[in-house]
């Protein structure tokens, strides 16, 4: 039987190398396309044939940091300065083992959100980065 792995730690590597300490990933997604095909004369089913496949952005979530690394990525692309990185999201078990590792080459910064700031709230300034990129390899 297989082991369920809680989801509870992980890092980003980019180019890599450990970054800054992220809170959240999410795009961790693969669509497959399905075209429908219907053949004349025949009423009994549509065909299926497989189509592209989508790979969903990846999108990082970290505290707000002294370092601004990242942003200064996102504007540099943003003033046509386009440098392609590969991030890794690497899972850990508990005992600090790696368990997964999901490559995304050639990745490009396309989205930067700042910290929604509340004069009279109590939680941590989150930047959001959403990267766009040329695929995804999965490695254990």
């Amino acid at each position: 039987m297989d082991e369920i792995y809680g989801n509870n730690r992980f890092y980003v590597e980019i180019d890599s190398k450990k970054e800054a300490v992220f809170t959240e990933v999410s795009g961790l997604s693969v669509e497959v396309t399905a075209e429908d095909f219907m053949e004349g004369g025949n009423n009994e089913y549509v065909h299926k044939f497989i189509g592209r496949t989508k790979i969903g952005n990846i999108t990082l979530k970290q505290g707000m940091t002294k370092s601004q690394d990242f942003l200064k990525w996102v504007m540099d692309v943003s003033q046509g300065k386009i440098e392609r990185k590969n991030i890794s999201v690497v899972m850990y078990d508990l005992e600090g083992n790696p368990v997964q590792r999901w490559n995304f080459l050639e990745a490009v910064p396309i989205k930067w959100t700042g910290a929604q700031f509340q004069a009279s709230g109590n939680t941590s300034a989150i930047e959001t980065f959403e990267f766009v990129h040329r695929g995804m390899q999965l490695a254990s």
